[in-house]
């Protein structure tokens, strides 16, 4: 299974992603061609750039020939985007307005944006695969919902500035176009920074994240850290949104290419990228899992005679072990730690057994998680009698055997052997067992009678 993973210790902007998954090995000639059937006079310039030392590939929106900030500085704007060191666009968070009453703008102003409607329109008439369009859509819902639940009007209604509009469906589009040339299985993404400090909105001084990025990073693990900069967009988080990304520890994986997606900023000694890793992922198999309550206590007034007896009416009992090592305790004296292994329906008899044995004031109890291997227990016929085996397995193959110790014993006894002795024909009997149960007949039958 071919997956991504996304690591956003920079953040994440729509451009830093379009960089990296070009980085990573999107043709970028499929990019260029999506960007002009959006007929936006919008193209890409991609350049090498270095953050901190690392080489990465910025992508930047040109609007008729000028950089997207040039463009959106000679047309209508119903503010300035904010300039307080951000790692990315700053404008990002700065595309959308609504129709609200309150929000002071001039009569005209809706002739220079664009609805959600009117986007979803030119995306649809895009040269852009069923699923890159798909993704698309879903990032500039999510996108409308965010400011929609923000301003308290349907999603239907807010409109999206013209040029900063023209940035994000450039961005969107051709993120989607390249997540589909990479045809991946699925995403993968560490904990995001958001950075921090302030920005201005539109509504207001805002802390970072800007309102519409907060929105959209509901319930995704996010935290603040190394520089005051917003260091998440709108757009970003409506990416990994649409790509449904899990988070989760970082994926076992076999790296087969790795890219790097610039910001705009580039601070001094912190690399303003985002990085991709595309690769196979390992399979890994997990052994099985369940858990155990540990009850524990040390005595030190108590006969080893005692203790004994006490373990061994715990295992008769349902403990799954019982285990005592020596310990020093207050005022130097040697003493015995008791730990007793059970299923939790069997710690309540087990703690009363060990109050009425001991002389203990108190159990300290605690679950733990373990793995374990699958456990049988095969019957083997010896020379002194018959001799039960446990094995403990994993995915079909036997990696521990050992005979039943009180089978062992018995049989000693009664035969007038060493304990050894019948330890070893046991085993011996076991492999004779598995390979009779492992080989074909030889006068098996190649195939089906004719």
């Amino acid at each position: 299974m071919r997956i991504g993973y996304l690591e956003c210790f920079a953040g994440i902007s729509g451009d830093m992603l379009m960089g990296a998954l070009v980085d990573a090995g999107a043709p970028l000639d499929r990019l260029q061609q999506a960007a002009a059937s959006l007929a936006l006079a919008a193209e890409l310039r991609v350049t090498r750039v270095s953050r901190s030392g690392i080489q990465s590939t910025k992508i930047d929106v040109m609007v008729d020939g000028r950089l997207h900030e040039t463009a959106a500085a000679t047309g209508p704007v119903e503010h300035q985007p904010a300039r307080n060191g951000d790692a990315h666009h700053a404008h990002d968070h700065e595309h959308h307005h609504h129709d609200s009453q309150t929000h002071e703008h001039s009569a005209g102003h809706h002739e220079h944006s664009r609805s959600l409607p009117q986007i979803r329109s030119l995306l649809m008439r895009a040269d852009l695969t069923e699923r890159a369009r798909s993704l698309s859509l879903t990032a500039f819902n999510l996108l409308a919902e965010a400011e929609g639940r923000i301003h308290g009007i349907p999603a239907e209604e807010v409109h999206f500035h013209e040029v900063g509009a023209v940035d994000a469906i450039v961005d969107i589009a051709c993120c989607a176009v390249a997540v589909d040339a990479l045809d991946l299985d699925g995403w993968y993404c560490s904990p995001v920074n958001v950075g921090s400090g302030f920005v201005n909105c539109a509504h207001g001084r805002f802390p970072v994240p800007a309102p519409a990025t907060a929105e959209l990073l509901k319930n995704l693990p996010v935290y603040s850290a190394h520089v005051q900069a917003e260091l998440v967009t709108p757009t970003g988080a409506a990416l990994l949104r649409a790509l449904d990304c899990r988070f989760e520890a970082p994926p076992v994986m076999r790296t087969q290419a790795i890219g790097y997606g610039a910001g705009t900023r580039n601070p001094e000694r912190f690399p303003n990228v985002l990085r991709v890793s595309i690769g196979e992922a390992a399979e890994v198999h997990q052994f099985n899992q369940d858990k155990v309550t540990v009850l524990e206590c040390a005595v030190d007034d108590l006969s080893p005679q005692v203790l004994a007896h006490t373990a061994q009416l715990a295992l008769e009992r349902g403990a799954l072990d019982v285990m005592s090592s020596p310990v020093t305790m207050k005022k130097g004296r040697l003493g015995t730690l008791l730990t007793v292994l059970c299923k939790a329906g069997d710690a309540a008899h087990l703690q009363e057994l060990i109050f009425r044995e001991t002389t203990t004031l108190g159990i300290r109890v605690r679950e733990e998680n373990r793995v374990i291997l699958v456990r049988e227990t095969t019957l083997v016929q010896t020379d002194f009698g018959l001799i039960h085996v446990k094995t403990g397995s994993w995915q079909g193959d036997e990696w521990n055997a050992a005979p039943e110790f009180e089978d062992c014993r018995r049989a000693a006894a009664a035969f007038d052997v060493p304990l050894k002795t019948v330890m070893q024909a046991a085993l011996a009997a076991w492999r004779a067992h598995q390979l009779a149960t492992t080989q074909e007949p030889a006068n098996a039958p190649s195939g089906a009678a004719s």
